[in-house]
């Protein structure tokens, strides 16, 4: 009987090997709960119909792949937490995801402490790439700066000389957003162009009744929301409920579908953004690959996807092919493979650039269409309109300016080499 037991575990252990053999995990570090809950459903939808896909065509060098993943409720400590789990205990080639900057900064620095690759899903602080990146980071959507600068000429066009008033979501990407769009506004004086800070993570209806009460006494012009997720929604419902739409343009900077969709029709109407895609992108510019992605995932989830979405499905296609052009899974093979590599898949060609890993492209200045548009459309989703898209090249932070903002940190002016490894 002993004999036969033995025999039984040799198998499952044998059989078990195999399978590990067969499979390569994929951690995804994302907001499961909390502010930004609904961004981090859309990664997932996204990231599961990508690992669908992938692993009915033969998988990445004949693995099929593994998605482990954990809720970092956008807290920075359980995210770095998640990230030592995932890579420590699960074994996981690659991380990615993320819908909060601090988390990605976090989930960066560990990913880098322990080699392994890690993606920004969501993140938008300059400091993700910048002071604070790592030559094995890499973001796949746009940062602050591009955002910004996407929207400035808009700014300009229409309020130059208008007095400005910012509520920021007091960490690094509310910050790094803030002086973005003020260097690109013509709006650093501070004396002039007063704002408030909220807290961040658990800011409360008080918190933003009390920075939009400040605001209906100054009467600025333009009202600039450096707020995400459910905080953006919930201050601009107060905002509208204020009455300060009357009287004000509102800016959201970085705007996702979830946000407006969150806010809803009629309280979105009329509000400037900026965002690195949105699902009308791939149809008003004729990208069959994103029509196809839109259509797919709009049958499966009912729902069409947002820019958190696209750039989680983009990142593991990324990824599949960094490691396929290099043969192998090793962490120093893949990022020699994707360091300046040109792509393109769900709208035009982006790049990895080799100084930041940064992935270069275009970037969309959208405004919210009105509330009888947004409900004509069958998923009542149809929220923006594109009022221009700024080439990559156009927009994104320069290697001198890269350097410079490294350099002010005290930071080496270049990423870290390589790390040596026998196995590579």
């Amino acid at each position: 009987m002993k004999k036969v037991l033995c025999i039984g575990l040799a198998i499952c252990v044998i059989v078990g090997f195999a399978q590990a053999q067969q499979t390569v995990k994929i951690g995804l570090n994302y907001p499961e709960t909390g502010p930004y809950s609904v961004q981090g459903l859309d990664q997932l939808r996204a990231a599961q119909l990508a690992v669908e896909e992938i692993n009915a065509a033969g998988g990445i060098l004949g693995k099929k792949i593994e998605l482990v993943k954990r809720d970092s409720k956008s807290k920075a400590s359980l995210a770095k937490k998640n990230a030592a789990e995932l890579i420590d205990t699960e074994g996981v080639s690659m991380i990615f995801g993320g819908s909060a900057s601090s988390v990605a900064v976090a989930t960066g620095h560990v990913a880098y402490e322990k080699n392994i690759p890690f993606f920004g899903t969501l993140t938008y602080s300059t400091a993700t790439t910048g002071k604070d990146g790592h030559r094995t980071t890499f973001r796949e959507c746009y940062d602050a700066w591009a955002g910004a600068k996407g929207i400035a000429s808009y700014l300009k066009e229409n309020y130059s000389g208008k007095k400005y008033y910012y509520i920021t979501a007091d960490y690094t990407w509310g910050w790094t957003t803030e002086a973005a769009v003020r260097k690109f506004s013509g709006t650093e004086d501070k004396k002039a162009h007063k704002g408030m800070i909220t807290p961040f993570p658990g800011a409360s209806e008080g918190d933003f009744k009390k920075a939009l009460s400040l605001a209906k006494i100054i009467k600025p012009d333009v009202l600039v929301l450096v707020l995400f997720g459910k905080d953006m929604s919930t201050a601009i419902r107060i905002a509208t409920s204020m009455g300060l739409k009357q009287n004000m343009q509102i800016i959201v900077p970085n705007l996702t579908l979830g946000m407006a969709a969150s806010g809803g029709a009629k309280v979105m109407e009329g509000v400037i953004g900026a965002l690195p895609w949105t699902w009308q992108v791939p149809y008003k510019y004729g990208y069959k690959r994103g029509q196809k992605f839109v259509e797919t995932f709009a049958t499966k989830y009912n729902r069409y996807p947002s820019t958190s979405g696209a750039s989680a499905y983009t990142i593991l296609y990324e990824y599949k092919a960094a490691v396929e052009r290099a043969g192998s899974f090793a962490t120093n093979q893949v990022i020699k493979a994707l360091e300046g590599h040109k792509y393109s898949l769900l709208k035009d060609d982006q790049f990895w650039r080799n100084f930041d890993h940064q992935s270069v492209q275009t970037v969309y200045a959208v405004k919210c269409k009105s509330a009888n548009e947004v409900l004509k459309d069958k998923y009542k989703l149809d929220y923006f309109e594109i009022l221009s898209a700024k080439a990559g090249d156009a927009v994104f932070i320069t290697k001198d300016e890269w350097v410079a903002a490294r350099k002010a940190a005290g930071k080496a002016p270049e990423l870290e080499p390589l790390r040596s490894s026998a196995s590579e």
